[in-house]
């Protein structure tokens, strides 16, 4: 027993050394304070967040807002010092835009209510007027069972909803949440893969596959327009896109709204008592060709001693158009864009370059961060299948191996910011387990403003995941959900109002922190295993838990074109 106890106090002896020889991750904590002062007394991220969306306004991919706002970016951010400021485009599709948008319900009363066309779908040319009639096309024998009955119908393609969910039951869920210490400690809880989930590509490419369908037999029996009812309630409406989904040569569709649901169901409830409604809807939508390339906003803060290397901070620009874009994702724009102000501001020389992204194209499945990375870091194999390429890329099967690029091993880390406009509260290591110790480090200084959690899980549906998917490493944070699940997200209300800046500011900062110590590190980030091939049908999605509708895209994005305008 006594040798016994010998070999074990050998061995912690040993195991403590090993654990002691592990270099202790350096912070600059003068640099923290330059970063915290200015970022705290100084602050513009509100005023940027203003210009961009009360100004500005929505940012549509490849929409010409989208690309002015772009533009607007890219000279911001070289007023404040950056160099090498510039928009990298990529293949993308047909623009959108709409000017107008009314309705009206008719029966023994007119009432006007508020509607917001799906993106990609074609305006009304001037008044058009039908009888309302509510119908399931979910399948294709729901249309044949319709063909021929449905000439000047304006058809509702909602439901009732079914109870608890009307009437209306606003206990369900709190509108504004805040984590709470018992909800960060449980994001240390890692959650295993589960094999027996279902593929969320064999759903997409259903939806996808169908929607094709429907928008071509509306077209031949001659409805007048769709209306669906918001998945919100208290006058939100949540609209993301239909129709053409911007892909050239698809069939657009004919007209289609989403209506506020207390007034659909308003109209749900006249039909179901056999009142007749009649309905009038005027919509002015325009698609644009001239340019089909969506652009990211690319700049940078050069390095010293170790200029070859570069650290990433991004966002995503783009939004879609009902509301403004302000929690989606314009607080995370504005927030990147804010850190490399502080970091100009303030005067620090970071050794390796920091190198600034906002991205077009995420709301429609990453396609401008996924082309960035092809064009700059590592490639596939195209595909040789006549079935996937006939698919938007973002839905096609990934193929192997990946082929990394020169500058693969110059990028050190990449951070993203894009769940709203609430404060950082840690950040995913996306089962790195290396850079544990490391952010726990650099959160330390920055625990008094609330950012000190961090778990070995991952997330998904932001463009951290186009840098992760091909062994860079990419990290998204953790950050209050305030009302952005609740109710901004994807919504008329996404506006400057719902953005806090207190928030804001703190996420400002601890994004600054985080990007400078990984800048000054004097070895790379580490990195997980090179990915290799998944199991068949278990791929991760790029687009999944973002949108419930198929993403925009067109055949695989061209390489990025560096300095392109």
């Amino acid at each position: 027993m006594v040798r016994r106890l010998a070999q074990t106090l050998a061995l912690a002896l040993t195991f403590a050394g090993v654990v002691m020889a592990q270099p202790q991750e350096r912070v600059d904590l003068d640099a923290m304070n330059r970063i915290r002062d200015e970022g705290l007394h100084r602050s513009q991220v509100m005023d940027t967040l203003e210009y961009m969306t009360d100004v500005l306004g929505p940012r549509l991919t490849a929409s010409p807002e989208d690309k002015a706002a772009a533009e607007w970016a890219r000279q911001r951010l070289q007023s404040y010092g950056l160099s090498a400021s510039h928009t990298e485009a990529f293949d993308f599709g047909e623009g959108w835009s709409y000017s107008k948008a009314s309705a009206r319900m008719i029966t023994q009363l007119t009432v006007p209510f508020f509607v917001v066309p799906k993106a990609w779908t074609p305006g009304t040319a001037g008044v058009v007027r039908g009888e309302a009639i509510q119908l399931k096309l979910e399948t294709e024998e729901d249309l044949a069972a319709q063909k021929g009955k449905l000439k000047g119908k304006i058809v509702l393609l909602s439901g009732p909803r079914e109870a608890p969910d009307n009437p209306v039951d606003e206990s369900k869920e709190a509108p504004f949440e805040r984590y709470t210490r018992a909800d960060l400690e449980g994001l240390n809880a890692l959650d295993l893969p589960d094999p027996s989930r279902p593929s969320w590509r064999t759903r997409a490419i259903k939806r996808f596959t169908f929607g094709a369908k429907l928008n071509a037999f509306l077209v031949e029996e001659g409805v007048v327009a769709t209306i669906e009812m918001s998945r919100r309630d208290n006058g939100v409406i949540n609209v993301q896109s239909g129709g053409s989904l911007g892909i050239v040569g698809r069939g657009r569709g004919v007209p289609a709204v989403v209506a506020a649901a207390e007034p659909y169901q308003r109209m749900l409830r006249l039909l179901d008592g056999d009142h007749k409604v009649e309905l009038e809807l005027e919509v002015e939508a325009k698609f644009h060709s001239e340019d089909t390339h969506g652009y990211n906003v690319v700049a940078e803060i050069p390095g010293t001693d170790k200029k070859d290397e570069v650290v990433m901070l991004g966002a995503h620009f783009d939004s879609w158009h009902a509301g403004t874009g302000a929690t989606d994702n314009g607080a995370g724009s504005a927030v990147v864009m804010e850190a490399v102000r502080i970091l100009e501001a303030t005067g620090l020389k970071p050794r390796r370059t920091i190198r600034v992204a906002l991205w077009s194209g995420e709301e429609q499945g990453l396609i401008g961060s996924t082309a960035y990375v092809t064009g700059h870091f590592a490639s596939r194999p195209p595909s040789t299948d006549a079935a996937q390429l006939a698919l938007p890329e973002p839905y096609r099967e990934s193929t192997w191996p990946i082929a990394p690029k020169p500058d693969h091993a110059k990028l050190s880390a990449y951070f993203n910011l894009d769940n709203g406009s609430g404060r950082i509260r840690g950040i995913y290591s996306e089962e790195n387990t290396a850079a544990v110790p490391i952010f726990r480090a650099w959160l330390e200084p920055l625990r008094d403003l609330g950012a000190d959690t961090v778990t070995t899980n991952d997330t998904g549906g932001t463009d951290h995941q186009s840098f992760d998917g091909v062994g860079l490493p990419g990290f998204q944070f953790v950050q209050d959900a305030l009302d952005y699940e609740t109710r901004t997200h994807h919504s008329n209300i996404d506006t400057y109002d719902h953005a806090r800046r207190d928030d804001l500011m703190q996420a400002s900062v601890v994004m600054a922190a985080f990007v400078y110590d990984a800048a000054q590190r004097d070895e790379r980030f580490p990195r997980k295993p090179l990915p290799q091939a998944p199991p068949k049908g278990k791929e991760k999605s790029k687009v999944e838990d973002k949108s419930a509708t198929p993403p925009a895209a067109v055949p695989p994005p061209a390489a990025p074109r560096p300095g392109a305008r």
